[in-house]
């Protein structure tokens, strides 16, 4: 059974990450959402911290690059384990409640690093070790629904050759390489969809342009084109055979994997707005007391101890899925609740939350502006609200994607 307490072994580093989330990743905050698409210098130390605390063991396994699905003796035995997902998720939080955009731009730990993790083999583990990953999924005519990827993969020789294009690529062009989803037998749908790890040196892949957009600004977001880009056959993540039965389940592992870790950052980040809109709160002589009916309350403090409820209820959720991932149970269901509760109630609390601030809330001298822009993409990428409900509701009723659209 799941203990809602962090686990001791966690606790010094998560009062570490914390620490570390605050002295740089807050303090330069406000400095590269006005800078949009410059390069955070400040993160090539921070990530040589990340990758120090990895290597030593202290770390858990922070970030986006540590998750995965490997089996563990401790957990096929029986026992509780808490591992590299609740410890990413966990390092996520703190990360996010300083600044989603600077963690997303983190090097080596993209969501390309996570996908690595979740699905490839253990050469190609030791062979991408230090890569920095993004993840490119989405098309411009697919959206949420990844079974529709049209990005062609044609095996020719001892190499892949890819054609597409892709968009809403995070760090498309800060990353060194960019896992690929590709079809490799459009014919046979879902089941012939595969991962590459596609190097940027390569030629024929190129990052056509940038985005600019509502938030995360310090994040770079990429269209990438991949023109006849030859891709050595030993980067397909995972297995090479297309197996109809399994259908598209090899290829969503990945999103098992990194849905609680995108809750994780909505859960920050909505942690980040809650802390400062009860500071100016109790500056303004609001009370919240806890130990009154919320309806004999103002309507300020009534609001704040609901958007407190419905944070802890998107909490819960992220740290379940993330210790099922841990314990070697099926989560599909769980990360998809997680991502689904966490992305709408963190947008929610982070408009509200500039609601009760006023004029306060709305300008640049708080962050929390800027936390209700941040918010918005993480309801959306990574499969958005309505996707998700969709998945948990085939989930329940026991029904396949064709029978339930």
């Amino acid at each position: 059974m799941i203990n809602l307490e962090t686990p001791r072994k966690f606790r010094p580093f998560i009062k570490q990450a914390h620490q570390v989330a605050e002295e740089f990743l807050r303090a330069n905050s406000r400095k590269y959402d006005l800078a949009e698409h410059a390069y955070p210098k400040e993160l090539d130390l921070l990530a040589s911290l990340v990758d120090g605390m990895g290597d030593s063991g202290a770390g858990q396994g922070a970030g986006a690059a540590a998750v995965g699905n490997q089996d563990d003796d401790k957990a096929s035995k029986g026992k509780v384990k808490n591992g590299t997902n609740m410890s990413s998720v966990l390092s996520i939080i703190e990360m996010c409640w300083a600044d989603v955009g600077l963690l997303l731009s983190m090097p080596r730990q993209g969501l390309g690093n996570s996908a690595i993790a979740s699905v490839a083999n253990d050469e190609q583990l030791e062979r991408f070790k230090g890569t920095w990953a993004a993840m490119a999924i989405t098309e411009p005519g697919t959206g949420s629904d990844s079974a529709n990827i049209v990005t062609t993969a044609v095996k020719d020789g001892d190499a892949y050759v890819l054609n597409g294009e892709k968009i809403y690529v995070t760090s498309g062009e800060r990353a060194d390489s960019v896992v690929v989803w590709a079809t490799l037998d459009k014919s046979l749908g879902r089941a012939a969809i595969k991962s590459f790890l596609v190097p940027k040196s390569l030629p024929g892949i190129r990052v056509e342009r940038l985005e600019h957009k509502l938030g995360i600004r310090a994040s770079d977001t990429a269209v990438i084109v991949l023109d006849n880009c030859r891709v050595p056959a030993e980067n397909l993540l995972g297995n090479p055979e297309i197996d109809t039965k399994q259908g598209f389940a090899g290829a969503m592992a990945t999103f098992d994997n990194t849905r609680p870790l995108v809750a994780g950052m909505a859960v920050g980040c909505a942690r980040a707005a809650l802390e400062d809109t009860r500071e100016l709160l109790e500056k303004a002589g609001v009370v919240i007391d806890y130990d009154r009916p919320a309806q004999t309350q103002t309507y300020a403090a009534a609001t704040f101890i609901a958007m407190e409820a419905d944070w802890e209820a998107a909490l819960l959720l992220t740290l379940e899925a993330a210790w099922l991932a841990d314990n070697r149970k099926p989560n599909s269901m769980e990360a998809s609740m997680a991502k689904a509760k966490a992305g709408r109630v963190g947008n929610d609390i982070t408009l509200r939350c500039v609601e009760l601030a006023g004029t306060l809330g709305y300008s640049e001298n708080e962050l929390i502006e800027k936390w209700s822009r941040d918010s918005k993409i993480l309801d959306i990428f990574e499969g958005t609200q309505q996707i998700q409900q969709l998945i948990v509701a085939r989930r329940l009723l026991d029904l396949s994607s064709s029978q339930l659209r």
